[in-house]
């Protein structure tokens, strides 16, 4: 686990900086290996067996590639879906294929190329790949600080967990941060992951004694 340093006032925003240094600086190589790694994680999970839809993200600023998901999807007869940015802090999906069209949204982040008609809300998936920059075992995540995934989501708060839509962390092993660094205690808003997906291991949150339902 790394060695973070925790007295900065603004714990979160340091946090972020250093891990996205440490994704930036790794290896094409290593990124497409853990890719790999994910994928074969990915297929073990339980839930995979009645999966439907799978919303997963494309890969930007270091973020663990996600290349190997939609051919995996569709051996299994499962929807693949990418995010799509709507007003304010909301996310629908829209389903993709390798080699589909895609456009850059405000962020310059690619999307599908579909129309509005074909997006689907939040609550119509089944598993959702949530990118991060750090995480406890809790499943509590630091994302990137637009709350986007947190507002889509908030529903979960609402219900009882583990709940469908299942809620993933997608993080290369190193992201794991100490469950006492403040800049992962829960906020108000926070939605929690049932379950986080590394290039080493599947670690299920539910499982965890620190972990909460929300």
């Amino acid at each position: 686990m790394p060695s973070i340093p925790t007295e900065n006032p603004d714990a979160r925003q340091a946090l972020r900086n250093l891990m996205r240094a440490r994704r930036a600086a790794l290896p094409a190589r290593q990124r497409l290996d853990a890719g790999n790694a994910l994928a074969q994680q990915l297929a073990l999970l339980p839930i995979l067996e009645s999966t439907q839809t799978l919303a997963g993200y494309f890969a930007c600023t270091g973020e663990l590639p996600l290349h190997e998901v939609p051919g995996l999807c569709r051996a299994r007869g499962i929807d693949y879906l990418l995010p799509v940015l709507g007003r304010g802090r909301s996310l629908r999906f829209a389903r993709w294929q390798t080699g589909a069209s895609l456009l850059g949204n405000r962020y310059g982040i690619p999307e599908p190329d579909v129309a509005e008609s074909e997006l689907l809300s939040p609550a119509h998936l089944d598993l959702v790949l949530v990118p991060l920059l750090a995480f406890v075992r809790s499943g509590m995540r630091l994302g990137s600080g637009g709350g986007f995934y947190d507002a889509s989501f908030a529903m979960l708060q609402r219900v009882r967990r583990p709940a469908r839509p299942w809620l993933c962390g997608v993080a290369y092993a190193f992201q794991e941060v100490d469950h006492a660094h403040p800049a992962l205690q829960a906020q108000p808003w926070d939605v929690r992951l049932d379950a986080v997906l590394t290039d080493r291991e599947t670690i299920l949150c539910a499982q965890d004694p620190a972990c909460t339902t929300g």
